[in-house]
């Protein structure tokens, strides 16, 4: 009866620094998949709808980082999220045994010098979906939400996190 309640717009975030060049390539990719045909090298395509939120030069707060976590590890996972996943290669970040234990420490350490922490970060909310400076997997993200406007994908086949009502 209120179907149509249930669709919203897939809200997409990224938190980006312009220092980064797979950050630009990030954001870029972000704002053409907005403003022109999806994929791009299908002239009738429409381009794809979504709510961006850019983060500049800001990383994502403890709880989000949490949140973030969750999507990037693999379902059934037994292992514990690696936190070590949100820093860099950069010669500033801290040595195996130096790095930070929680996602507070990882959110400090980046607030203290951007450089160690690893750019973009993009996420899909609604889909469950994360990417961590990696453009590959923001590709990925912007085709799950081609597939499901294309009908692709029911909104019900969508990996969704599961919640008390699931």
């Amino acid at each position: 009866m209120f179907s149509g309640f249930k669709r919203s717009l897939p809200q997409i975030s990224i938190f980006h620094h312009p220092s980064s060049p797979p950050s630009i390539q990030a954001l870029a990719l972000l704002r053409n998949a907005l403003s022109s045909p999806y994929p791009p090298g299908k002239p009738s395509a429409l381009p794809l709808e979504f709510d961006l939120e850019v983060v500049e030069t800001k990383p994502p707060t403890a709880d989000q980082l949490k949140t973030i976590l969750t999507y990037i590890t693999p379902p059934r996972s037994t292992a514990p999220p690696a936190l070590s996943a949100f820093l860099s290669a950069h010669p500033a970040s801290p040595g195996l045994g130096e790095q930070p234990q929680s996602v507070k420490g990882i959110v400090s350490l980046a607030e203290r010098n951007p450089n160690v922490f690893k750019w973009p970060v993009v996420v899909d909310w609604n889909g469950g979906r994360a990417s961590v400076g990696d453009v590959e997997g923001v590709k990925a993200i912007l085709e799950a939400i081609r597939q499901q406007r294309d009908g692709e994908v029911k909104q019900d086949e969508v990996d969704q996190p599961k919640g008390w009502f699931s």
